[in-house]
């Protein structure tokens, strides 16, 4: 299976995977509509990738068409991302994220094509608050975190039978689904149209739930997810760092190589057919310490404030057991955490100054009270 179609392969993770394959001999097609929100540009891959480029949207079935002529695989990057965002262009992020599968599966349960297997981009958003351990019940999976309790500067994660204060556990692939956010909502939407879809065509379909990935690569102009970005824009600008709620929020952030890796194994092994896969590390990082690493390696001198404020729709913590796709797909990590910022920050000092959005992104939450 050697001809690959990756929508939204001009992006991030897409456009790191299509060099990947192009370099293991893949014939490699993307289907990409540019967005401005996250492109400066509609050039991404260079004249020398040799990948076939088509500049279309996953609303459009007749793109679709256009893109999966002649293709073994599809791998579906293309979504609106973005926690915050999502809360208030509804719309919009059901119809690019749901009815843009709907479309790629109309097309395969109806016409002719030869796609034998394709994979879905899911996320570590679709577990909302995760796996936790109360003294008094056990595992559980909380509810979001009221606002009330949020207002008056507690941000711990309670107990949905008992209130108290609950102990992070690293969160499993047979973990509650219960996202607590539009993004999230519309990618569960996508991972079970892929599994339920495929298994009744009988093309193998395979789910990732990425964690935070990070790296060379990332849009630099969206202010809207991708805090590593976010946080490196603002210290090239000289402008304050501001911390959401106390700083101790954590994710499991994995280095693009390790992400294209795990893809990778994901298209070629039939261990992988059917199945979904949480993609991180296992290993947990707060928010705070981000920042203080980002501006270490940037030579930066700008004030970092912990504001208190917090969005609606984000979660405390979350990080991944990877022992699934670890025991099956052979998967390891080999980047840690440190070293992929300072492989990104030497990235980042290389391009151009991208514009700060992201104030301007944090009054668009306030006026619709999401940010508090």
């Amino acid at each position: 299976m050697k001809r690959v179609l990756i929508s939204g392969g001009a992006g991030f993770i897409g456009s790191n995977l299509g060099r990947h394959l192009l370099s293991r001999g893949y014939r490699v097609t993307v289907l990409d509509n540019f967005s401005s929100q996250i492109h400066d540009g509609p050039t991404i891959h260079s004249p020398d990738d040799q990948v076939a480029t088509i500049r279309g949207d996953v609303t459009r079935i007749d793109d679709w068409r256009r893109a999966l002529a002649d293709q073994d695989v599809v791998v579906h990057f293309a979504a609106e991302t973005g926690t915050g965002q999502s809360m208030y262009q509804i719309e919009r992020y059901m119809n690019v994220n749901v009815v843009g599968t709907a479309n790629l599966l109309e097309i395969l349960a109806n016409e002719s094509h030869g796609v034998r297997k394709m994979l879905v981009a899911s996320s570590r958003a679709i577990y909302g608050e995760g796996k936790y351990k109360c003294s008094e019940h056990g595992q559980v999976y909380p509810l979001p975190r009221a606002q009330a309790q949020m207002l008056a500067g507690d941000f711990a994660v309670k107990c949905p039978d008992c209130n108290r204060d609950v102990s992070l556990l690293p969160t499993d692939e047979a973990s509650k689904l219960h996202p607590s956010s539009v993004y999230g909502i519309s990618k569960q939407c996508q991972e079970q149209l892929f599994m339920t879809v495929g298994s009744s065509l009988g093309i193998p379909a395979v789910a990732l739930r990425y964690q935070n990935v990070f790296g060379p690569g990332q849009s630099l102009v969206n202010p809207y997810t991708g805090i590593l970005a976010i946080f490196s824009t603002r210290i090239r600008h000289g402008a304050s760092i501001s911390i959401f709620e106390d700083g101790k929020e954590s994710r499991d952030f994995l280095y693009i190589d390790d992400a294209v890796e795990a893809t990778r194994l994901a298209i070629e092994s039939n261990e992988a057919n059917y199945q979904v896969f949480n993609v991180g590390t296992g290993i947990r990082t707060d928010v705070l310490t981000v920042a203080h690493l980002l501006r270490s390696a940037l030579h930066g001198d700008c004030p970092i404030e912990v504001s208190g404020n917090f969005r609606l729709g984000d979660i405390r913590d979350n990080f991944a057991d990877i022992s699934r796709i670890r025991s099956r797909l052979g998967f390891v990590p080999k980047i840690p955490f440190e070293q992929g910022v300072r492989r990104f920050c030497d990235w980042v000092t290389a391009q151009p100054l991208a514009a700060d959005k992201f104030d301007h992104s944090i009054e668009e939450m306030r006026r619709r009270g999401l940010y508090k």
